[in-house]
């Protein structure tokens, strides 16, 4: 009688953040926390693309997206970095020149209900 082999299935590969790619967000990730704009993050792994997202409060969504699609990498870029109403902020080739939207904008919460005095 012969033997029995139990496949288990391949995992499916996952886009991810090189090690220098994370040491880069994180970095800018740190300078929010110090300046008090972010509070939190969370990495997300996909098929097809890798997301770092940022969140000003806990438990809501996240106030800025890092996105990572390789297969934009010969269009428009591979990197993307998001607003919270999904607008494009900042888009390219290179991760470190499209996390310098984080360094030339001053992320401010603007109010825009008229206050009455």
């Amino acid at each position: 009688m012969g033997t029995v082999t139990h496949l288990q299935p391949r995992p499916e590969p996952k886009v991810a953040f090189h090690r220098t790619e994370m040491s880069s967000i994180l970095n800018v990730y740190g300078k929010m926390v110090m300046a008090g704009q972010a509070k939190d993050y969370a990495i997300g792994m996909f098929r097809d693309h890798a997301v770092f997202a940022i969140f000003r409060r806990h438990a809501e969504a996240p106030t800025w997206r890092i996105e990572k699609v390789p297969d934009l990498r010969n269009r428009q870029g591979a990197y993307a970095v998001y607003g919270s109403q999904n607008q494009v902020l900042k888009r390219g080739h290179d991760l470190a020149n499209v996390l310098k939207v984080f360094e030339t904008r001053k992320f401010e919460l603007i109010n825009t209900t008229a206050q009455n005095d």
